[in-house]
């Protein structure tokens, strides 16, 4: 793939993602003391993402950015639109963060897609980006709900947006009724990831699950493993033990640990 230096910017592109991050500033200062935005700012839009968000409206896949979606210490996601009005998602990975040095290397090491990646914070976003990309496609291709990818370019992403006029999908946490019928639904998204994708999600819980057009969606993936992975089961444990309880607690009758975990693996 082409460096992001390697291309021609158009200046209609620059203008327009210039207003776009002049907007976010204004909602910014809304919000934040001045320190707090100028922190921000710096780690978001680092000139590596700058000039990789240019490429990306360059080659016309996105063409209009709009306010923040959602706000963590590794990632900020934007809404955007591309230049057919699709409402995209463009999920944005912190270069500056020291979250991954910390926390995320265990779920890359073992994995055989990213052998040998730079043990640089930046070589790691890299990967972790491109690891969100690629566990999307084989969920994707293996019917699995999730959002759907669209590109990813080094500490960018891009995705379908879940939810309507740019506002997300609620999560099962946010909703006000939960059925056994949307266990079972949620559960069989699980066994099609594990037996279909041959992955496991290794951070599922009633956050990360969007519940949108009677659906359970699936979302921040990156984090998951190959079932060939030496923990895979003890996520998938992991990932099963929080589902079950979110619903006990919410008052649905469910199976044994062990039964879904059996029916997963059938």
């Amino acid at each position: 793939m082409d460096s992001v230096d390697d291309f021609e910017i158009d200046k209609r592109v620059v203008d327009k993602l210039e207003r776009s991050i002049n907007r976010y500033i204004k909602e910014q200062r809304m919000l934040r003391k001045d320190s707090d935005l100028d922190e921000t700012l710096e780690e978001v839009f680092d000139r590596t993402t700058i000039m990789t968000l240019y490429k990306l409206m360059n080659k016309g896949v996105i063409d209009e950015f709009h306010g923040v979606v959602s706000s963590g210490k590794e990632a900020r996601v934007y809404a955007a639109t591309a230049p057919d009005g699709t409402e995209l998602a463009v999920k944005i990975y912190l270069i500056k963060t020291a979250e991954f040095r910390k926390g995320r290397i265990k779920y890359i090491v073992g994995d055989p897609r990213f052998e040998g990646i730079p043990p640089t914070t930046r070589g790691i976003v890299y990967a972790w980006a491109s690891k969100e990309y690629k566990n999307l496609e084989l969920a994707s291709r293996a019917g699995v709900y999730v959002p759907q990818p669209i590109i990813q370019e080094k500490n960018v992403l891009i995705m379908k947006f879940i939810g309507k006029e740019f506002v997300p999908a609620p999560t099962l946490k946010e909703l006000s009724y939960v059925s056994d019928y949307m266990f079972y639904q949620v559960i069989r998204q699980v066994r099609l990831l594990y037996s279909k994708a041959n992955l496991v999600h290794a951070d599922l819980s009633e956050y990360n699950i969007f519940y949108y057009k009677r659906k359970p969606i699936l979302f921040d993936i990156g984090q998951g493993v190959l079932t060939t992975h030496p923990s895979a089961d003890v996520y998938l444990v992991r990932d099963i033990s929080n589902i079950l309880n979110f619903f006990r607690v919410r008052g649905v009758s469910v199976p044994t640990l062990d039964d879904v975990i059996e029916y997963i693996k059938g």
